[in-house]
């Protein structure tokens, strides 16, 4: 069956759909990044309000500001804009088809379609996934970078921005001209303070445009802080052809685990809907929320994902069922990681690490170790950089911390121990490749990129170590590293 409104009521027995009037619904929020993770998680829970009869005047608007986007907008505009969500447990599976979002803009240079949307005083939350590399920060500094050529053409054509903060700056500019409140500004990606870090990038670009404007968005505006956390794969033929076998013709359907949380501060300008009516959790302690899952699952990850890509472990679910591999990882965590991780309101940090072991393991999550490898440049110094050095501060082991950076070089040498190929997974993969390959002889060469290490190089215990680890697994392979790491 073809997803549409009009075969809703035709889907098969079984299948849930929404019971609201989607002809109904009025829009209140746009968001940024319409990838699989929002389908999967921020546009349900607004779906399971809407489930209820609430919250119809909060529908979703997508939007992309890349060309790639617009490939997406095409398939989801062809079903109007409705998802199928598979929920896979290790030993069943279930469907649902969600229908929050409503529309979702042209894609068009200079972002003209999605600065008038968000203009609209109906729109009272932009939120957005963009990726941990997104925000234009310098990785070593935490500082908003405004040389990067996008940044510089926003600086110099406020009206034809390039960057998702320039069409956000461009349309509060409107806003305000029209006498309208500003919208709530919320980041959903993987960043420790996502909302200060978007504040941080926001705030200083109005500046070097239109101080007034910058006043105004900081006095008036708000960037709650949130904690997301769902696995969701990437979406390709198989999981298509799941859809199908469902009884459902979804040109994109999701896939994602049997949990979700969010964790968010009550930040907000212009209203918001009650998601913690349907599980959310509003609370000032999100900075504990998401350093738990930053470092126990997000820096767990990446524990994972380099050694799986060398040893062509396609999955991180295959990673776990690695014996070697599962018991680095879980030697890693508890000796390295969850020393430095405060517990939560009914949660510590052992009993968070043996939840995230059994999502890691379950087989149905097709997730694969390339997909959580990439933008590694991004994942390592956002989750696994912060933890190194709490754990030096401290006097703390770091062999394993370390050992995982010494893989993550080796990786990036593009080629996997079976001598396969390692395609392209990184927005600077050329260079981090030139420095790969650089450090197969001289591993310090890899140190050497100070964007990421900054001042880490000066610490023996970092640096020597690293040394040693990316010479035995240059000489005797990864599986030899972690032999000796876990003996």
């Amino acid at each position: 069956m073809k997803l549409s409104n009009a075969t809703l009521a035709s889907l098969p027995d079984g299948v849930v759909r929404p019971n609201y009037d989607r002809a109904g619904l009025t829009p209140g929020i746009v968001h940024i990044g319409l990838g699989n993770f929002h389908r999967a998680h921020q546009a349900w829970y607004l779906h399971r309000l809407m489930q209820e009869g609430r919250a119809l005047d909060w529908a979703i608007i997508g939007a992309g500001i890349r060309p790639y986007d617009a490939a997406m907008r095409d398939k989801l505009l062809a079903q109007d804009c409705l998802t199928t969500l598979i929920e896979l447990a290790p030993s069943t599976r279930s469907a649902e088809v969600t229908g929050a979002m409503i529309d979702y803009l042209p894609v068009e240079d200079g972002n003209g379609p999605l600065i008038r949307a968000m203009a609209d005083p109906r729109i009272r939350i932009v939120s957005l996934t963009v990726t941990e590399g997104g925000y234009y920060v310098d990785p070593a500094s935490g500082e908003f970078d405004t040389s990067h050529p996008d940044i510089q053409h926003d600086i110099n054509h406020p009206d034809r921005p390039c960057t998702v903060f320039g069409t956000m700056v461009a349309a509060l500019k409107k806003r305000r001209a029209a006498g309208h409140p500003p919208f709530t500004c919320m980041s959903c990606d993987n960043l420790q303070g996502n909302g200060n870090i978007l504040r941080r990038t926001l705030v200083p670009l109005a500046r070097l445009t239109d101080p007034g404007l910058a006043d105004w968005i900081e006095t008036e505006g708000a960037f709650p802080n949130s904690m997301v956390d769902c696995i969701v794969p990437a979406t390709g033929t198989q999981e298509v052809a799941l859809a199908r076998s469902l009884g459902i013709d979804d040109a994109a359907p999701v896939t994602h685990e049997p949990f979700r949380q969010w964790v968010i501060e009550d930040r907000f300008c212009a209203g918001r809907p009650d998601w913690d009516s349907v599980g959310a959790t509003f609370t000032d302690r999100v900075h504990d929320y998401e350093a738990m899952k930053i470092r126990i699952l997000n820096a767990g990850h990446q524990v994972l994902a380099n050694v799986g890509e060398l040893l062509s472990v396609p999955t991180i679910s295959g990673c776990m069922a690695d014996p070697l591999i599962s018991t680095f990882f879980d030697k890693v965590e508890r000796e390295e990681i969850l020393p430095y991780v405060s517990p939560v309101p009914g949660m510590t940090p052992a009993v968070y690490l043996d939840l995230i072991k059994s999502r890691f393991a379950n087989p149905a999550i097709h997730d694969t170790t390339r997909r959580v490898a990439f933008d590694g440049s991004s994942r390592h110094t956002g989750f696994v950089l912060p933890i190194l050095r709490d754990a030096l501060a401290a006097g703390g082991p770091v062999k394993g911390l370390v050992l995982v950076e010494a893989l993550w070089a080796r990786m990036c040498a593009g080629v996997r121990e079976d001598g396969s190929r390692i395609e392209a997974n990184d927005p600077h993969w050329a260079d981090l490749l030139a420095a790969a390959n650089a450090a197969r002889t001289c591993p310090r060469a890899w140190l050497e990129q100070s964007q990421f290490y900054g001042d880490l190089t000066d610490e023996a215990g970092f640096a020597d170590a690293f040394d040693g680890w990316l010479r035995l697994i240059w000489s005797e392979g990864a599986s030899a590293a972690l032999a000796k790491y876990t003996a």
